[in-house]
């Protein structure tokens, strides 16, 4: 079950109102990618697609927070709303391994809870592929082209272990989503030719010191 498109715009200004951030904007980006290149994908609905993009994120209205964090938050607030296709979306955007991702003993009750749901998905369906790709092409600003938007992620959090195991991911997510789409995805993501040559400074937490 998924909220309207009025439903998740409403959401999302909330929790733009809750933490102030360029999360918000990054969330309405990663939506309009994700129904721009379902549009053109059979097996997709492009309104779906959109409410997934727009609330993946929406763990981060309880602030600024890591990823496990923002992940479980999303999943609990969406299951409390009955929204459970969302809910899994929350879990799934960040760990595009899926279950290969937890070949560890998580510590936090978050990282704990994220992989026994993870673990018992299995493997990434379409639409967690989709938004897991849209997460990595949209930015604040506008889109960019993947590599770009690796290297903005790299900046902000350094480099980690399997960093580029996943870009490979995500390349081959790019390649299968062009051969159903008959294009490349950058045909459908507006002013991505601009957009990918700016380059701002990485976004930091306020100082309220």
């Amino acid at each position: 079950m998924i909220p309207s498109i009025e439903e998740a715009k409403k959401e999302l200004l909330i929790a733009g109102e809750m933490n102030p951030g360029p999360w918000v904007k990054h969330s309405e980006n990663v939506g309009l990618a994700a129904k721009n290149i379902a549009h053109l994908v059979p097996e997709l609905d492009e309104n779906k697609a959109y409410i997934l993009g727009l609330l993946h994120d929406i763990g981060r209205r309880v602030g600024i927070v890591n990823i496990p964090k923002h992940v479980y938050e999303g999943y609990k607030y969406c299951m409390d709303k009955g929204w459970d296709e969302v809910a899994r979306i929350c879990m799934t955007h960040s760990y595009v391994f899926m279950k290969d991702e937890f070949n560890y003993e998580p510590e936090t009750f978050e990282e704990k809870e994220i992989k026994k749901y993870i673990v018992s998905l299995g493997e990434a369906d379409l639409y967690d592929k989709l938004i897991q790709m849209c997460d990595a092409l949209a930015t604040d600003y506008g889109f960019v082209i993947l590599e770009k938007r690796f290297v903005d992620v790299t900046r902000r959090y350094g480099i980690m272990e399997d960093y580029i195991k996943g870009w490979d991911i995500t390349f081959a997510t790019k390649e299968m989503f062009e051969e159903k789409m008959g294009c490349s995805i950058y045909d459908v993501l507006p002013d991505i030719g601009r957009t990918t040559l700016l380059s701002p400074k990485p976004w930091a937490p306020p100082n309220k010191g």
